[in-house]
């Protein structure tokens, strides 16, 4: 008697095949035709419950997911491939990048370390990051999930790097610098690590937003009088709130003065690099002993696509490296380990295909393109500020040194009454589809946050942001009571 088997094939691939055609076919319909639907809609009542319930014992089939998709996903997504969105720090992804993907599941490699063209890719990708951020050819690195894992793992490596603490433990007393801008990945990273919050010494930030350099020197050497153990030093290329960049090179000339890890956190600033102009706002990147950024930001590629480099290939392997006999290189065959073993530089074994995606963008495009459309990010934020400082209902809240900018609605509003309003009309903007920028809080002034890593904008679409914020401002506005 045979026993029937299955597998998750298609009974028939020219089927499957056909569905696949269409699929690209809507995904390019609806790139293409983005600039003319809403950034954002809300999900009604009535879609969400569809969310609701078991899984289903019984498949529908591939036509039937798929209409799913369009029906329930499509329209309801967060809207960061739009012309107009400019909310948090989003990417949007381009047409090959997303061919990319499928390539890259299609093949479904886990691209741990093994002979194969996976581990050459993504090695190829660390080099060109190298590269393009100034680190120097023998820098270890890894493609991550973001910039989140990112600090992590360059945490981990200056944790790692203090004698004893992979074998015995982390002992009290080791602090970690940062300041009030610096990110809440960093504070997760301090806690994840076993150092306990109370070890993110925060230091205050100066006038231009970047950290106070002299008062971090004098917080290490207190804490290191006081008898604590002072591990690492965080920079930021470029803050949430406003891209405010601290000064690096002299954080790079502390942390060697106190003998400690420098980190920066380059989430989307440390692109600023690849442009000539841009470059000086983030020199002394190239001094850090670790950097993490996110490809997925500023170079517009589709989630995931973090970077951690680390100075010290021999600090960062030893830092992850472990023994496992089944995970052993062998002499020949596909586990010869000719390339990198990524499994021993950072925290995960099963590793997706994400280098592809990079790896084909940038030979699609060049460096070249990149650096133009960062360039053009930073004159669109210069030209979005000069808009709002020219309007008599608009102001603008922080200095804009990159590509972040900050503004509310001022009108004629009573100085008690901004920050409601401006909660307000961001809702309101939100959901009238037209534009999605992101809030903030700067010295207790709710901000309307436009953070421009958008390689589809155009100068038209901030000229229709200013308009309807005045607009929404000025239906908002309490009437003026003239006596």
């Amino acid at each position: 008697m045979t026993i029937p088997e299955e597998s998750l094939d298609p009974p028939s691939w020219t089927e499957l095949r056909a569905l696949g055609h269409r699929m690209v076919e809507d995904m390019f319909d609806w790139l293409d035709g983005l600039r003319d639907g809403p950034v954002w809609q809300p999900m009604p009542d009535a879609v969400r419950e569809r969310f609701g319930g078991p899984a289903p014992e019984l498949g529908a089939g591939p036509h039937a997911a798929y209409a799913d998709f369009r029906e329930l996903v499509l329209p309801y997504v967060t809207g960061n491939a739009h012309p107009r969105f400019w909310g948090w720090v989003c990417g949007n992804g381009t047409g090959l990048s997303m061919l990319a993907e499928m390539l890259a599941a299609g093949v479904n490699s886990s691209v741990d370390g093994f002979d194969d063209a996976g581990t050459q890719v993504e090695m190829q990708v660390i080099d060109w990051c190298k590269e393009m951020v100034g680190f120097r050819p023998e820098a270890s690195g890894l493609l991550l999930s973001g910039c989140s894992v990112a600090n992590f793992v360059g945490l981990a490596v200056a944790r790692n790097a203090v004698p004893g603490i992979k074998e015995h433990g982390v002992p009290g007393g080791l602090t970690v610098y940062g300041s009030t801008d610096t990110h809440s990945s960093v504070r997760r990273a301090v806690q994840l690590l076993g150092l306990g919050t109370e070890a993110l010494r925060v230091v205050p930030t100066g006038p231009g937003g970047g950290v106070d350099v002299a008062a971090l020197d004098a917080a290490i050497a207190a804490d290191a009088a006081a008898g604590l153990r002072p591990v690492a030093v965080v920079g930021t290329a470029g803050t949430v709130n406003t891209g405010a960049i601290d000064d690096l090179t002299g954080l790079a000339d502390v942390a060697a003065r106190h003998g400690v890890w420098f980190h920066v956190d380059g989430a989307f600033g440390a692109c600023a690099a690849l442009s000539p102009r841009l470059r000086p706002l983030v020199a002394g990147l190239e001094r850090a002993d670790s950097l993490a950024f996110d490809l997925h930001k500023w170079m517009y590629f589709p989630y995931e696509a973090g970077v951690a480099l680390v100075r010290s290939d021999a600090a960062h392997r030893e830092a992850f490296r472990y023994a496992a006999a089944y995970m052993a290189p062998a002499a020949g065959g596909l586990a010869a380990g000719r390339g990198r073993q990524f499994t021993e530089y950072g925290p995960q074994l099963s590793r997706e295909f994400r280098a592809l995606k990079i790896w084909m963008g940038i030979k699609e495009h060049g460096v070249a393109a990149f650096r133009r459309l960062i360039e053009q990010n930073v004159d669109q934020a210069r030209y979005l500020a000069g808009l709002v400082e020219a309007s008599a209902e608009l102001e603008l809240l922080a200095p804009v040194p990159l590509n972040v900018v900050c503004l509310r609605y001022r009108g004629a509003v009573p100085a008690d009454r901004l920050n409601a309003l401006n909660r307000a009309l961001l809702v309101r903007l939100q959901e009238s589809g037209v534009a999605v920028p992101s809030h903030t809080e700067l010295d207790g002034r709710y901000a309307i946050r436009v953070a421009i890593t958008n390689h589809r904008s155009r100068r038209e679409d901030f000229d229709l942001l200013v308009r309807t914020v005045s607009a929404l401002g000025g239906e908002l506005a309490p009437p003026v009571v003239t006596t």
